[in-house]
């Protein structure tokens, strides 16, 4: 449990946060500048608040009222940069047990063996960093930090420096962490990617500050939130189950409080709990049901809101069967269809939009852990930043 109160003046820029974040893993978003990293640093005593507390799994690591300022080394805390930063002249093996083996016997609280096995990284041990991938170097850094048994694992932006094939590669075990070694995460990125397949708790980093604090679903569903989560990220996130896979059709359904969704098939075992997003301007709404037509989601639904967002766009929010759906649509179809709140209507989602979702199987447990990067139909790694929907593993 993280419990965070501070106040710093860096110059002209002021970072004012209060934040708590308990188990699971929490994502600090914004753009660059906002003070991301900055609020990280202040947690692993790299840099001083002027003002404030922090509190990590109950102990009081910085209070400028009573005096104190607990040195990093003292913190107990795991730091994974953008960069690896291994030693180069250790092998991975003795990279990973550097902090371990600074740690009293009865502090040592995480298996080697079992972190080796939930990054897969049980081939490297005996290579140097310079014989390893950008993707290797990055588990192995998680695996060391990990290792030193820490009360919180901080990551700053741990996959920026990372291609798109790589990033498919890290993030399953990034997700894996948390729920197996039941060690809380503080995430700091500027990619949506990430945040969607990753976060349960977002912070939405603004000027400094925290703007919004909540569920990764409900943030990233709220249309007033759209300033702060792009402008292109508009759109649903849901909550789902893996129902069944159809041979002959080559589809996937998922089920959800508003019914079934159809998507081209993907990896995930029947039964998986998933989240997906899809994304508002992927959404069309009609008064009535329509009928012989080739989308193959339709779903019934009423308007909870219309929103006149600016001369071509509305927001229309929709309920559908208890969750939320975002959905926007011109001014001129709008003008048609007269949306009121309280109307009933049918929003319809094209299956193939939902295909080209990027799948990552994060937080399922341990045979998940062991997995390797999700793979489409073709058997190919799906690519960040190409979706307009990422299904999550639970």
């Amino acid at each position: 449990m993280l419990d965070l109160s501070v106040i710093r003046q860096q110059g002209s820029f002021r970072v004012n946060v209060t934040l708590q974040a308990g188990a699971g893993i929490t994502a600090l978003f914004g753009p660059s500048g906002s003070g991301k990293t900055s609020v990280i640093n202040m947690v692993a005593g790299l840099a001083r608040p002027d003002q404030g507390r922090i509190v990590v799994d109950g102990r009081v690591l910085f209070d400028a009222a009573e005096g104190v300022d607990i040195p990093p080394e003292r913190r107990r805390l795991g730091y994974v940069f953008q960069d690896g930063r291994l030693f180069p002249h250790l092998s991975v093996r003795a990279n990973l047990t550097f902090g371990r083996d600074r740690l009293p016997p009865s502090d040592r609280k995480v298996d080697f063996d079992a972190v080796v096995e939930v990054l897969g990284i049980d081939h490297l041990l005996d290579r140097r960093p310079a014989l390893l991938s950008g993707g290797e170097k990055q588990r192995v850094a998680i695996g060391r930090a990990l290792l030193a048994s820490p009360r919180i694992l901080l990551m700053d932006e741990p996959l920026a420096a990372l291609d798109s094939n790589r990033k498919a590669e890290v993030l399953p075990f990034i997700g894996a962490l948390s729920r197996r070694f039941g060690i809380p995460i503080l995430y700091v990125s500027h990619s949506m990617d990430e945040v969607l397949s990753l976060a349960d708790t977002l912070v939405l980093m603004d000027q400094g500050r925290a703007a919004a604090i909540g569920p990764t679903e409900e943030l990233l569903s709220r249309p007033e939130l759209r300033p702060l989560t792009g402008r292109w990220e508009a759109g649903s996130v849901i909550r789902a189950q893996v129902e069944s896979h159809d041979p002959r059709t080559g589809m996937t359904r998922l089920r959800f409080g508003g019914g079934i969704l159809a998507m081209a098939r993907n990896h995930l075992a029947v039964g998986a709990q998933v989240r997906l997003r899809i994304q508002a301007s992927d959404i069309a709404i009609a008064l009535d049901h329509p009928g012989r037509v080739s989308v193959r989601n339709i779903l019934p639904a009423h308007v909870l809101s219309v929103t006149q967002r600016d001369t071509s766009l509305v927001d229309v929010m929709l309920d559908c069967g208890g969750t939320p759906l975002w959905a926007q649509i011109s001014g001129w179809a709008q003008a048609d269809l007269g949306l009121k709140p309280g109307m009933q209507v049918h929003a319809m989602v094209k299956a193939l939009t939902i295909a080209r979702g990027e799948v990552a199987e994060t937080g399922g447990g341990e045979e998940d852990c062991r997995r390797r990067p999700a793979l489409d139909p073709c058997g190919r790694p799906f690519a960040l930043g190409a979706s307009s929907v990422d299904l999550r593993r639970e």
